[in-house]
């Protein structure tokens, strides 16, 4: 199995680690067996969120009493210390741990330093102190915010999409980089592919949402035989980048709730999703629903403000709906 070091972390990862995002979805007991079937397989890094309704909940049911045979990272989104108490006591409580191993600050809109008013990077370090954290780290969406957090030094990891200039710029500084939207929030349907250009990036740990045992399974195999890169590989590379170069809705969810009731991390990608995806799931009654709640756009900007991709949200859920109503049409 390939394994990664995660920067001066000195913490070694398998190559293929698991995203706790989509375990939301799922019974705890589906969860809870699909995560020891990860771990039986040879994942030993898990990450999740406090943000992630029951994620943590189901980590800490499915590998209590072997707290020490995984990585654990978890997020908060608090913006002030007394939030981040908060959610780091309640962390601990449902990961049924004692520490977390990698404890991030999850897409905050600024980089907290030492002697901000927010407060956070200090009750990071009284954590630490206290044993209740091993290292400090940071997710984000944004350029600014990720070069900022890499020139600070202060930061153990980043979790970020993959970006090469980042990468490079972490390695440099020995700070580990995670890859999330490995399969860009679901867009990109070909694990193995995928697994493959990671293993060309011998100093980046990409988190693969995994959600049903189908998923898993392509990511155990790559356990057990790390995959290569091949010219069937790359042409795939090439007509995904092709497909989803420009202005795209990477499904993120930092622009909900819509204050019109849109769902707009699904809505707004709904033609890449049509044709990238099995469409009929995305034309049943139920989302024909969802897709004319576009018609009640406030055109707020709302969504726009909280893109951390500056994508025009408002045009998009338009163009999606037109494609849309058009590919109901053909169906008859």
């Amino acid at each position: 199995m390939t394994t990664v070091r995660l920067g001066r972390t000195e913490l070694v990862v398998g190559k293929q680690s698991f995203g706790c995002l989509p375990i939301q979805r799922i019974t705890k007991e589906e969860a809870v067996a699909l995560l020891r079937r990860a771990y039986d397989g040879g994942i030993n890094y898990f990450d999740t969120a406090r943000a992630y309704s029951d994620s943590e909940e189901k980590v800490g049911a499915a590998f209590a009493g072997m707290r020490d045979k995984i990585v654990i990272s978890t997020k908060t989104a608090a913006v002030a210390a007394e939030g981040m108490w908060k959610d780091l006591e309640e962390s601990l409580r449902t990961l049924r741990t004692d520490y977390i191993d990698i404890y991030q600050f999850h897409n905050p809109a600024f980089c907290p330093k030492p002697g901000g008013e927010d407060g956070l990077y200090e009750a990071a370090l009284e954590a630490k102190r206290q044993g209740k954290i091993r290292h400090i780290s940071i997710t984000n969406h944004r350029l600014a915010v990720a070069h900022e957090a890499i020139d600070s030094g202060l930061y153990d990891t980043l979790q970020f999409p993959q970006e090469l200039e980042l990468v490079d710029k972490c390695r440099a500084a020995d700070m580990g980089f995670i890859a999330m939207k490995a399969l860009a929030g679901g867009l990109i349907r070909d694990g193995l592919t995928a697994a493959a250009f990671m293993e060309t990036q011998p100093f980046v740990v990409p988190i693969w949402g995994v959600q049903y045992g189908w998923e898993l399974d392509q990511f155990l195999t790559c356990v057990k035989n790390p995959p290569e890169m091949t010219a069937e590989c790359q042409a795939v590379i090439d007509r995904d980048r092709k497909e989803l170069s420009g202005d795209f809705c990477r499904g993120c969810g930092y622009c909900m709730p819509c204050p019109a009731g849109i769902e707009i991390n699904n809505c707004a990608r709904m033609s890449l999703m049509l044709r990238r995806a099995p469409a009929e799931g995305w034309l049943t009654p139920e989302w024909q629903e969802k897709m004319e709640k576009i018609q009640s756009c406030l055109h707020c900007g709302a969504c726009m403000s909280k893109c951390p991709y500056g994508l025009n949200t408002p045009r998009l859920l338009e163009e999606n709906y037109r494609d849309y109503q058009q590919v109901l049409a053909r169906q008859g």
